[in-house]
């Protein structure tokens, strides 16, 4: 073997133990993730630990009971006659889930798919089978931590409940799953 073979061959194989790294790192994050979330929901931080995530480029907090599955984005069926803010249907470990663009919903540019951005499933207490496409996970935060905002109008949307400041000063608002998944704009899908 010649020594750029074996050079390419070592730069192949750190490449895939690169790869595989950051594969464990992912795994090993999205576990703690999940035993955190699960450990918030069942204590009692459960009504100020939220999940947080990017959708588009503003900050929400999702309620831990509202939140369901977070998964990384897969094949996205587009359904023929839909808002464009409608991406289509996916399939999560069976289940058929309408995966929706809240940031174009909003009226926001349409959101890239790209490594960080994944699919939150809504929690089956909601009984709406729907997930979000997010931006980026951001983990869990406490808004006890934060700073309540006065009351802005979003667009008149009841479903952005309360927005807060953080120690970064970052506004985080908050999503009412429970709420979108009553209003008519949001339900109205068809074109």
């Amino acid at each position: 073997m010649t020594t750029s073979n074996r050079d390419l061959a070592s730069s192949s194989a750190l490449k895939e133990q690169d790869i595989g790294a950051r594969r464990t790192r992912l795994r090993e994050f999205q576990a703690r993730l999940v035993e955190r979330m699960h450990a918030a929901s069942t204590g009692t931080q459960a009504s100020s630990s939220q999940l947080g995530v990017m959708i588009g480029q503003t900050r929400w907090l999702l309620k831990l009971q509202e939140a369901g599955e977070i998964v990384s984005v897969g094949a996205i069926t587009k359904v023929p006659l839909t808002q464009d803010w409608f991406l289509g249907l996916t399939n999560i470990r069976g289940n058929l889930i309408s995966v929706i663009d809240l940031a174009h919903f909003r009226g926001l540019p349409l959101t890239p798919i790209d490594k960080e951005s994944r699919v939150i499933a809504f929690a089956p207490s909601l009984s709406f089978n729907s997930g979000l496409l997010v931006s980026r996970v951001m983990g869990l935060r406490n808004v006890a931590d934060m700073e309540p905002q006065p009351d802005a109008d979003d667009d008149g949307a009841p479903w952005a409940s309360q927005r807060y400041l953080d120690r970064e000063s970052q506004v985080w608002t908050e999503l009412d799953l429970s709420l979108i998944v009553q209003d008519p704009r949001f339900l109205h899908v068809g074109l």
